[in-house]
């Protein structure tokens, strides 16, 4: 028998493939899959990294070192032109499809912000609306070619009517600092939409419940080359039925059991019932930012100041 103010719910992680450089096309595609989610009583549903915008696996986007080559330009261009601004058409579609299926979904998507892109995990919650925006702080590699860097400022745990939601975007689930800033936070669902596929994701995601003592709900997109246009340049051939990304979408207790996952059989909908109540028992002899921790000996400092480059003050006097 637990204890909780929160009652038992059904999650969802939704293993698909985007629609790559179509912004209206995959924001349909979530708006359906969101309510398909609904309707088999999901509460919360997680969608992978890139979603909207697209996850461009295998792209170099023109740039040995030294050299940004004018087809790279060309990429660029044609990849900002199929992000959003949080401010489009596109992002209202998942407000009003959240709002719909009565349910808090978090979904990642290449956000435009001027001529700057980031790769960004929306938290909305059918009720409020957006409630949490964050901009991954390290993107990874090549990555870093295409995408800006996030700062402290987005790096929120949202509370909903399900408990503390945070989102922690791939690789950036490596950086120990990162994942305690999350913990320090109260989170207790820890949503890490990827574009990770290894064998090694598992492994990390269970340790992550383990060391959180909260729920981990992981995505990544099923894509084959066939989803992308016929002149993506892809480093991992242009076959159709290549697979780009294998999946590996899993939901995992707080004391690292499996509770769903990982697949790699192709597109589908995860489901797992949480428990809110199992949180306390799982942190009853392990709380990592609470009794467990020794902030005498080890303490984490977060800057949650945004970092603009151009600041505007107005002549005194």
């Amino acid at each position: 028998m637990t204890f909780s103010p929160l009652a038992p719910f059904r999650a969802a992680v939704v293993q698909a493939a985007s629609v790559p450089f179509d912004a209206a096309a995959s924001t349909e595609k979530a708006v359906r899959l969101m309510t398909e989610a609904g309707e088999n009583g999901a509460k919360l549903a997680v969608f992978p990294e890139a979603f909207i915008g697209g996850y461009p696996k295998g792209a170099s986007f023109g740039t040995p070192v030294g050299l940004r080559k004018p087809e790279g330009r060309t990429a660029f261009a044609r990849y900002r032109a199929g992000a959003v601004a949080i401010e489009g058409e596109e992002i209202a579609a998942l407000v009003e499809a959240a709002r719909a299926a009565r349910l808090v979904a978090v979904i990642g998507i290449i956000e435009r912000d001027g001529y700057t892109l980031y790769c960004t995990a929306l938290i909305i919650d059918g009720v409020a609306g957006i409630v949490a925006k964050h901009r991954k702080l390290m993107p990874t590699a090549a990555e870093r070619l295409i995408w800006g860097f996030g700062d402290g400022s987005t790096m929120p745990v949202a509370e909903t009517a399900l408990g503390r939601v945070g989102a922690v975007i791939c690789w950036e689930n490596y950086m120990p600092a990162m994942r305690l800033a999350m913990y320090g936070q109260g989170v207790t669902l820890y949503c890490a939409p990827t574009a990770d596929d290894r064998d090694g994701w598992a492994a990390s995601m269970r340790h992550i419940a383990l060391e959180g003592r909260c729920h981990v709900l992981s995505t990544c997109q099923h894509i084959t080359r066939g989803a992308y246009p016929d002149d993506y340049e892809c480093a991992l051939g242009d076959a159709p039925d290549t697979v780009l990304m294998r999946g590996g979408s899993m939901i995992v207790g707080p004391l690292g059991e499996v509770l769903a996952g990982p697949d790699y059989s192709g597109e589908t909908i995860l489901y797992a019932e949480i428990d809110p109540g199992e949180i306390a028992e799982a942190r009853y002899d392990f709380d990592v930012t609470g009794h467990y921790a020794r902030p005498d000996v080890f303490r984490l400092e977060v800057d949650r100041r945004a970092k603009v480059p151009v600041a505007w003050r107005e002549s005194e006097g």
